[in-house]
Formats: C-alpha cells, structure tokens, sequence
C-alpha cells in the first residue's frame, strides 16, 4: 500500500465532548478488562489446559496465534494489499507457530495437510482455525443479507445460516465473517446489502438470529461456525456513502442507532467481532480502546477476541494515525484488536514491542488466552481433523432441502410495491403472451450478488428457465431478448425488444444492477438506472403494453420514468441460487409476494442519506403545503419516500380497522396492552406484516419522528380478519438521556400500528411515573 507518515493521537472527539470515545493507549497502564485473571483463582480443566499453553509459548509463537492470513499462492493484481505469499512459506509458517489459522483457503486437501503440520510437526500442536466470508451461503447461495431481511422473518435467516454452516463445515471452515449488522442509511454505500438495512429494531432481531444460526446449540457440534458480527463500529455510516471513509457521527447516534445490533449478536453467543475500517471522531476504529476496550469489554463484558479487517492495522498509517507499521501495531493492539487479518504486523511486531515494554506481557497472553479459549470452545483441540476428512463440496451430493429452502427464502424475500390493475399474478394457461426483456431475462449471471465465492456451488437458475418451467407445455408464449447490456446499449438491442414488446400481451422488465455494482469497494453517486437500461424502459413503455419490472438491486434505488410509472414494481434484489424459479413462483401467482422493505426508497438521488426515523426540526415542512416557504423543505421535491420502510404489498389487500389501547395512561414499570384489527379484504390469502411504531412527543433529548418497536408477520384467510396484539413496556419507552444513561420521562406518546413507516392508525398515551 502507498504509505504516508504520519504521528498523531487525535483527541478530535473531546472537541464534540465525546471523551469517552478515545482515552489514550499506553503501555503503562493495561485497562482493567485486559488483565489476566487473579493467579489465586481456581482454574478449571480448560481454563488450566491453556495457561499451560500460554507459559510454555515464546512471544513469537504468541504473535503467531494472533496473526491470519488469506490463502497463499493467490496473488491479487486489483488489491495491492493482498501481499502475495507462496504455499512453501505457508507450510514453514504454520511449523514455526507464526500463524493461527487461514481465511478462504478452498478446498479440504491443502486444509488437511496443514493441520497436519500444525497439530503433528508444530512445537506445541496448536491447531489451526479455518475461516471464510460465508455471507449469504456456501455450496447453496441463498438472498443478500439485505434481500433476506426483506421477508421481515428472522427465523428464516436462521434457518439459512444454519444451512450455510452446515455446508461450510463440511469443508473444514470453523468461523464466518459473517453477520455483517452494519446499518446503512445511505444507498450509496455499496456494502448495505450485506447487511439489513436502516433499523436498529430489524437489524437487532436478524443479527442475534443469524449469530444462534451460525453457531447451532454448542460451538462444539462439527457443524458450528463461530459468527462475526461486523464491522465494529458505524462503517455503514461512512460520509458519502463512500466506502473506507469516515464516519463522522455523534455518540449518542453511535449508541443509538449502529451499536445496538453488535450488542444483540454478543447476547445470542458470537465470540469474535471484526473491527471496522473507518476512523470515528479522528480515530480508526482498529485503533479506537473507548470501541474496543471500552465498550466491548468494560460495558459489555465481551469474552471472545477482535480481528482486524482486512489489512486495517497497517492502513492506520495511511489514515495518519500511526507514523509507520510498528507503532501502527501497537497502537491496534493496544486499542483491544487482537487478531491481525493478513497485514503481517502482529508477527512483525509485537515480540520486539514487548521486549522493549511498550507493550505488557499481560496484554499479550490475554489476546493469546482469548483465541485459545474459542478454540478450545470449537473443539479443535480434542478433534482438529474434524470436517477434514470428507469429499470435497464438488463432489458432494446436493441436499434438495437446502434448495427448497433457498427457493422458500428467495421467493419470501422479494418485495411487490405496486400491482395497478392487479396485473399480477400472470395465468400460466391462456392465450397471453409474455415478452421477458432486459440485461437479466436470460442466463444465470448476475443473480447471485456478491461474496459467492467458492468452488462446488448449485447450478443457479435464470430468470428465463424459471418461466419457462412455470409454464410448461405453454412455454412458447414466452418470448426472451435482452434489449440491452447493464450499463452499455446492445448494438440492434432495442429495436429487438421493442418488436417483442408489440407483439406480446405483457412485457416483464428484467433490470437492475449488476452484483458487481454493489458490494464492497462498489459505491454509486447515482442510485438510479444506467442509462442504457432507462432508454430500453421509455422504448418499450412507449409501445402501450403492460410493464411488470423487476428489480434486480442491492441497494434502495431511484425510480425516475417509464420504471417508476409501471403498473407493477417487484424488488427482487439478489435472490441466489433458486432466483428463476422463485421469481415465477410470485409472478405466476404459486407465492403470495409478501416481502417488505428493510429500507426507504427516496423520490430523488438528492434526498440521501434518507431514513424514516429522522428527527424533527424547529421548522417541519407539512408536506400537504408544499409551497410553503421558511421549512424544511426542499424546492423541487417532498421529504418523503417514494416507497418507505416497511412498505409492500400482496395480492390481497389488507384493511386495517382499529386500534385499541388497555389504557390512556401507562405507569413507568407497568405495562400497556396493544390489540389490532387487520382485515383481508381480498380472495387469496394474504400475508402482512403489522409493524409497531412508537414516538416521544417532548423529552430532555429529542427524539425521531417514529421508531419501530415490533412487528408481527400474520397470514389471514380471505374475507377474515385477525386481531395482532403488542405490549409496550419500559424496554419500549427508554433512551439515552444527556448523560448517556438510559431513562423513562412521563409525557405523551404517539403509537401507530401500521402497514410501513409511514401513515397507520395513530393512538396516544400519556406515560407517567405512578
């Protein structure tokens, strides 16, 4: 990487008086939660097993379990800070102890030999830990995390995790990089769809069920992955939607809003997080103790370890923070980031920084202490072979449960936001013909979205071949062209698809994104259409046919045009393996779309960062009167989102009759009973996600318009009608006051029970401390 030096400790937060965000590091004083347990205290078997470990390890090989690294023999032009390692350097580093396991190693037969070496040629046996960014599946390649959390159904997320785990372990990987809780309110950013989108309430839910998925009962069963939650802290609130770069908040919006899903995950069980790459207030997070130290182990008494991302250690001298690798080293370990990802600087390093005593032997073996603790935990130690002795993923049988349940989570994923005429569902008998049209209507590239990146996945089913299925015998109604490229026009591309359009009852409009259009390193300025996929809409809009589009996105998008004014919108994400045969599940009508939005959808490009929990101001603009002048207010458009969070509609429509409180008054303590009634009002069965909002009228810190507290996910039967119930307690009322402490004020509360973020029946509630 290009180095700049650079030496300086900034103290730029005690300017926000935010001093608790970066008390300094220093080799003198160890904080409290870094010190080794009292000698006196009895130790168990474990606990005495790996104490022993520790006293007889020199501080390189200390160094060593503390050090990863991605496979070697792989050399990466476009990412100059792979650091391109050759597999005989490998091998002599795991015999010497240099290194404590391997990232994305595929393949079980190079796994096998090095545990061999480490557990049978290594002067102390120490096993190794295989590691791999199992984001949205392994061998079967479920939805984006983004796209998954559409279904508003974390059980579901669990169950593909589950799955993921399953297959990875299979494979001889023992820890996932994965969840990825991050919340992203800016669509620019490309990495949000990793994640769950703009609410700590939905993304608190997901995480601790992905972590319980991951890790199965016991980190001990063959087929459990320690989880990671990521990237610690705020890194999808970076300025810009720009990815690596700063993010430059508040800590009450640190608190707030970004930490509460890392807090969620540590409670259902995760072990390792992955500190962020961006500075927060001046300080990396890699390098931040207030994050690390502070409120990971102070505050929450975290057990586990922090691994780095990737080569973040060493970029805190391009950040200039640290004048060059060592004291770049020193300062991330001394932060509390105990593991090294792929830089070196920890094997480098830490033996001499702590000869000379800028870094104590305690901070040492407490990092080493905490490695070998989850080891043990996976059971490497009792069976470091375990998942290394199989048939490779390419040569394994598929397991037709995980591609019904890919099928099952792709279909629950996608997100109908308009259907004008009910020109969904399609009849899969009949005279009406169907023209698919654009870059994603045929082939199976595309449709997986990123991180899919190992050897013996499932076959991936096109858009085209699930239509076809769907329609059988009647297949030749189904006409395919592609109209146009993602981002360039298609030489003929659009007098082709015109054509096909006037010939067809029905055009569906396949467009979007490429997956490489979004991911990490994959910002957008613009968040709409290329325009080339724009000029294949207006041309084929213009032909008078009905439009059906799919979406094909990882990111909320701006809708402008002939896409924007389609009869009918269905957001279909990154769907994975089974992305065709779901689509046609919805389209042909065997699947009620019931997804819902994890994230607003703006009116324009300009309106982001955009997020439906945002706070008043002294001037609200009531968007009844736009005109009105001296608000907050934009000239050319409303505040409001085309399509917000929450939103998504089914093939039956829902009614939502009344609302009725226990009481106009809740006590602090006590409790308030919540009952609604939400009526199908349609022929099909419909599925609907009745969401809770909650909202402070007045209070010591303000508070945003509306926050999200629950949801329930309901099947009502045609014509019927179901009553939902909510209570609403302390857990529900509390913020963090001035101080940074949670606390309950009396005063009114607005509470809606709604369809999305925005409109709901609207109740109010005085809350009062008897």
């Amino acid at each position: 990487m290009h180095v700049r030096k650079a030496a300086v400790l900034a103290l730029v937060l005690s300017a926000l008086s935010l001093p608790a965000l970066i008390p300094p590091a220093t080799a003198a004083s160890v904080p409290k939660a870094l010190q080794p347990s009292h000698p006196s205290q009895a130790l168990d078997a474990a606990d005495a097993r790996i104490e022993s470990l520790i006293a007889r390890m020199t501080p390189q090989e200390k160094a060593g379990q503390l050090s990863l690294y991605g496979p070697a023999d792989i050399n990466t032009p476009n990412n100059p800070q792979a650091g391109w390692r050759n597999g005989q350097q490998e091998t002599e580093d795991v015999r010497n102890g240099r290194l404590t396991g391997l990232f994305n190693n595929a393949g079980l037969e190079g796994k096998r030999r090095l545990q061999q070496v480490a557990v049978r040629e290594s002067r102390l046996g120490i096993p190794l830990i295989f590691g791999a960014d199992v984001i949205h599946g392994f061998r079967t390649i479920f939805p984006m995390p983004l796209a998954e959390a559409s279904s508003w159904e974390p059980a579901l997320a669990e169950r593909t995790a589950r799955a993921a785990a399953v297959e990875a372990t299979a494979d001889g990987f023992r820890w996932t990089f994965a969840p990825m809780v991050d919340i992203a309110r800016d669509a620019r950013w490309g990495r949000g769809l990793e994640g769950v989108g703009e609410d700590p309430y939905l993304a608190r839910q997901f995480a601790a069920a992905r972590v319980r998925g991951f890790q199965g009962s016991n980190l001990a069963n063959a087929d459990s992955m320690l989880a990671t939650p990521k990237h610690f802290a705020a890194y999808g609130a970076a300025e810009g939607g720009l990815d690596y770069n700063t993010s430059e908040i508040s800590e009450r919006t640190l608190r707030e809003v970004y930490l509460p899903p890392f807090r969620a995950a540590l409670d259902a069980g995760a072990l390792s997080v992955m500190s962020a790459f961006n500075e927060i207030g001046g300080v990396p997070s890699t390098a931040n103790p207030a994050l690390l130290t502070g409120v990971l182990r102070d505050e929450w008494k975290f057990k586990g370890f922090v691994v780095s991302d990737y080569t973040a250690d060493e970029e805190l001298i391009e950040h200039g923070h640290a004048a060059n690798s060592r004291e770049a080293a020193k300062l991330a370990f001394m932060a509390g980031t105990d593991v090294s990802m792929q830089s070196g600087l920890y094997i480098r390093h830490l033996p001499d920084l702590v000869a000379s005593g800028e870094v104590p032997m305690a901070r040492l073996d407490e990092a080493v202490r905490r490695v070998l603790r989850v080891k043990l935990k996976l059971g490497l130690f009792d069976d470091p072979m375990r998942g290394l002795d199989g048939q490779p993923a390419d040569q394994r049988v598929e397991n037709p449960d995980f591609i019904a349940l890919a099928r099952e989570s792709a279909r629950r994923s996608i997100v109908m936001l308009k259907n004008e005429g009910q020109l969904l569902p399609l009849a899969k008998t009949g005279p009406q013909k169907i023209a698919l049209i654009g870059p994603f209507a045929e082939g199976t590239k595309d449709l997986m979205g990123s991180w899919s990146l190992f050897p013996g996945q499932s076959a991936p089913v096109g858009i085209d071949e699930g239509l076809h299925a769907a329609l059988g015998i009647e297949a030749s109604r189904l006409t395919v062209t592609r109209g146009a490229n993602v981002e360039s026009p298609l030489p003929g591309g659009i007098e082709t698809a015109v054509a096909a359009a006037r010939d067809a009852d029905v055009v569906v409009l396949a467009i979007g994104e490429s997956q490489k259009m979004s991911g990490e390193s994959r910002s957008r300025s613009d968040i709409g259409l290329p325009q080339a996929q724009q000029d294949l809409a207006e041309a084929v809009a213009a032909t008078g046919k009905p439009v059906v589009v799919l979406l094909s996105n990882g990111r909320a998008m701006a809708l402008k045009g002939a896409v924007r004014n389609a009869r009918t919108i269905l957001v279909t994400w990154f769907l994975g393996v089974q992305t065709g045969h779901a689509i046609a599940d919805v389209v042909f009508g065997d699947a009620n779309p019931s997804g819902r939005l994890p994230v607003s959808f703006p009116q324009t490009a300009g309106q982001v960062p955009y997020y439906y929990a945002h706070k008043r101001t002294g001037r609200p603009s009531p968007e009844s009167a736009p005109g009105t002048a001296f608000k907050t207010r934009y000239l050319d458009a409303t505040n409001e989102a085309l399509y917000p969070f929450g939103f998504g509609i089914g093939y039956a429509p829902v009614r939502y009759d009344q609302v009725e409180l226990s009481s106009d008054r809740l006590a602090i303590g006590k409790t308030l009973r919540v009952r609604a009634t939400v009526t199908n009002t349609g022929t099909r069965e419909a599925e609907e996600v009745v969401q809770l909002y909650l909202a402070q009228r007045a209070a010591s810190v303000t508070r945003p318009v509306r926050e999200l507290k629950n949801f329930r996910k309901v099947r009502i039967a045609p014509g019927a009608s179901e009553v939902v119930e909510f209570t609403v307690g302390d857990d529900d009322l509390q913020f963090l006051g001035r101080d940074m402490k949670p606390v309950i004020e009396p005063g009114e509360i607005d509470l809606w029970v709604a369809p999305s973020a925005a409109g709901g029946i609207q109740k109010r509630f005085v809350l009062t401390r008897e």
